[in-house]
């Protein structure tokens, strides 16, 4: 995505992040790890994309990976329920950390629709033109991949739909695994089976276990 640097909304998105660190914003993931999910997963190696939303923003959390914590850090609730179906679908064991770096390793991307949020505000960065680099971002996998499974929990995930050829990849959608907390287990993200359905649908399957 090294033709994104030059547009001027990603100078104006640079120059905004740049601002308020100057002002004393508390700025999540740290600045050398924004990029981890291009770093760790190369479009060579491109699988599977699971995007998330914003980073997490509590400290010691975000490192660049949707959904994924730190290794050292609690575990999130959402992922969590996303262990719990892991485990439900394929049988693997609820892994007692929640780093998905070997995820990015075996070509899970994990994206976020904005790559960088404040500390204790959600949606900080929303609309400041990360949503932007990420759409373009989707619509370049989708045009130079082929057989790529995209993962979309939720509403806003689902809204990319259009950015992706469905002729040529797997699109599989539901309810955000957070909606699961808000309904007693009920929201359709379990029993969903994203992990098994990613594996049949790819030539080479993804090796999903974390411990």
């Amino acid at each position: 995505m090294s033709s994104q640097i030059s547009q001027s909304y990603y100078e104006n998105l640079q120059d905004y992040i740049e601002v308020r660190r100057q002002e004393g914003a508390i700025i999540y993931p740290p600045k050398d790890e924004v990029f981890t999910a291009f770093e760790l997963t190369p479009l060579s190696s491109i699988k599977v994309v699971i995007l998330g939303q914003d980073p997490y923003h509590r400290k010691g959390q975000a490192h660049g990976l949707s959904f994924s914590v730190r290794e050292g850090t609690k575990i999130p609730p959402s992922l969590r329920i996303i262990f719990k179906e892991l485990k439900s679908d394929l049988g693997t064991e609820i892994p007692a950390k929640g780093e998905l770096t070997q995820w990015a390793k075996n070509g899970i991307f994990l994206l976020n629709t904005a790559l960088t949020v404040e500390q204790k505000t959600p949606g900080a960065h929303k609309g400041k033109g990360w949503e932007t680099f990420t759409d373009k971002t989707i619509q370049y996998i989708s045009t130079h991949k082929e057989k790529v499974v995209f993962i979309l929990w939720g509403a806003l995930a689902q809204k990319k739909v259009k950015l992706i050829d469905e002729t040529k990849h797997l699109i599989l959608k539901s309810p955000h695994p957070a909606a699961e907390l808000y309904t007693g287990g009920k929201a359709g993200f379990f029993g969903s089976k994203p992990f098994s359905k990613a594996n049949a649908f790819l030539d080479e399957k993804i090796d999903w276990k974390l411990c």
